[in-house]
């Protein structure tokens, strides 16, 4: 089928007009080119196209717009960093690797000398044991991970050395405590169990509400031998401000100084770090 002469020419001259329109920086229409437009259409007896352009830019327009401001969710690394980080090595990063690595080595002295640990055997009952004290520092340690993940690829490599540091720290204690090869590697290997399982619990608790946060806690930093709920209820508020508390330090400044400061196990007024929005009131108070 082809169309007729005088129905192509209008639909033409319409076209035309819409599109000086567009090219004049969006513009009002010349009326003396809509008129002649519109009666074209009307002679012709067909409908006016001059919605159809304008609708057309304007969707075009929202779609540039869109691509100019999308926000980029993951960091974009090259073919080779990919393949090199696929046969298990570290491709470029940000920053030096060996301050990073520094940086993970004096953030996780920071989770062992920064924390009050007879507090937290007072206050939770535990036994002042090798074990307990791995408990306690591997629930602030789980703490960094989690703000450290959030940093892309350095994050993720300092997390790396920050368990590197933990493990090599026991190792050296249960050394320096006298505990024979054969019970040292079957304490290591119960210990690192026990911290991958708490890892996924603790997880799963901070992404949920506090019941399943005071379930892990049972789980793992009580070994399901707590009859006070007041000791769980004390923990759950100390990880809650805690993570808070780290979310708000800068994330380069971690990465090139590990520096990490704990707020206290017990406050009197526990409040939130984060600025509370004051109400505002007209001159009659309300």
């Amino acid at each position: 089928m082809y169309r007729r002469p005088l129905q192509f020419a209008a639909r033409s001259v319409a076209h035309v007009s819409a599109c000086r329109a567009a090219s004049a920086g969006g513009k009002a229409l010349d009326q003396e080119a809509c008129f002649r437009a519109l009666a074209a259409c009307q002679q012709a007896g067909v409908s006016s196209p001059l919605v159809t352009p304008c609708r057309t830019l304007h969707v075009a327009t929202q779609l540039r717009n869109v691509k100019e401001t999308r926000q980029h969710t993951e960091e974009e690394v090259g073919a080779f960093t990919k393949l090199i980080e696929a046969m298990g090595f570290t491709g470029p990063l940000k920053y030096n690797k060996w301050k990073i690595k520094i940086a993970a080595l004096r953030m996780y002295t920071c989770c062992v000398e920064r924390i009050n640990y007879d507090e937290f055997f007072e206050k939770c009952t535990l036994p002042d044991t090798l074990n307990s004290w791995f408990l306690v520092a591997q629930l602030h340690v789980w703490m960094c991970l989690v703000r450290m993940r959030q940093e892309g690829r350095e994050g993720k490599y300092m997390c790396r050395y920050i368990v590197h540091s933990m493990w090599e720290d026991v190792e050296q204690r249960s050394k320096i405590m006298g505990i024979d090869a054969i019970h040292r590697k079957e304490a290591m290997k119960a210990m690192t169990e026990t911290f991958y399982a708490a890892i996924f619990g603790y997880d799963e608790g901070i992404l949920s509400d506090d019941c399943v946060l005071a379930a892990a806690l049972w789980r793992n930093l009580f070994n399901r031998q707590c009859e006070d709920p007041r000791q769980l209820e004390l923990m759950v508020e100390y990880i809650r401000k805690q993570m808070q508390y780290i979310d708000a330090l800068d994330g380069d400044d971690l990465l090139l100084t590990g520096e990490v400061k704990w707020r206290p196990l017990v406050e009197e007024n526990a409040q939130s770090i984060l600025k509370v929005v004051k109400p505002t009131y007209n001159d009659a108070g309300l």
